[in-house]
């Protein structure tokens, strides 16, 4: 970080909207040179996410899930909360069974991403699953999430998928690539 830059100071913090989901505060801000400025965001959070890409065999394993956001489904790898108490892996592993119905004997963390930081705290964990062996939970998902295996020799290839847009799985992708590419040398 630039030693010049300086954090603004918070004037005030306030409950604006709540859902079932989420709280929005605004927060009012100071900046060192004079500026107040009132910014919104989610209401930070300590808790965060993993999102897992599987490999089985030559390929990677992904699924197809319904976004309502976008209101449509995305093609993307397994991902989702940890819950209190759980270690990063421990989510993953967690999330894969529930979510493809594999179970991973390794693992491998790339990377801890923030997601949009000027309006979430959520950092979003992306971990290697090597190793699959079959072995399912039950998960929260409404609906059963098909399942796509994608060659990895062709991995980037994935850009060009009109469904696979999502800046983390995005960014995923990018990050294994660069870690099975090392793993080859």
């Amino acid at each position: 970080m630039d030693k010049h830059l300086q954090k603004p100071k918070i004037l005030k913090v306030e409950t604006v909207a709540r859902s079932r989901l989420f709280t929005i505060e605004t927060v009012d801000l100071a900046f060192s040179n004079g500026v107040e400025r009132v910014y919104e965001r989610m209401r930070p959070s300590d808790r965060e996410a993993v999102l897992i890409v599987p490999i089985i065999g030559d390929d990677l394993l992904l699924i197809h899930e319904y976004a309502v956001g976008i209101e449509g489904y995305e093609l993307g790898f397994p991902k989702g909360l940890i819950d209190p108490g759980e270690t990063v892996l421990e989510a993953a592993n967690r999330e894969l069974m529930e979510e493809v119905g594999y179970g991973a004997q390794q693992f491998e963390v790339l990377a801890k991403l923030t997601m949009a930081p000027s309006y979430f705290s959520s950092r979003m964990n992306i971990v290697i699953a090597k190793s699959l062996y079959p072995q399912s939970l039950e998960g929260d998902e409404p609906e059963p999430l098909p399942q796509t295996r994608w060659p990895i020799a062709r991995m980037m290839e994935l850009l060009q998928q009109p469904d696979f847009n999502e800046a983390r799985n995005v960014s995923a992708l990018f990050l294994a690539r660069d870690f099975l590419t090392r793993q080859a040398v």
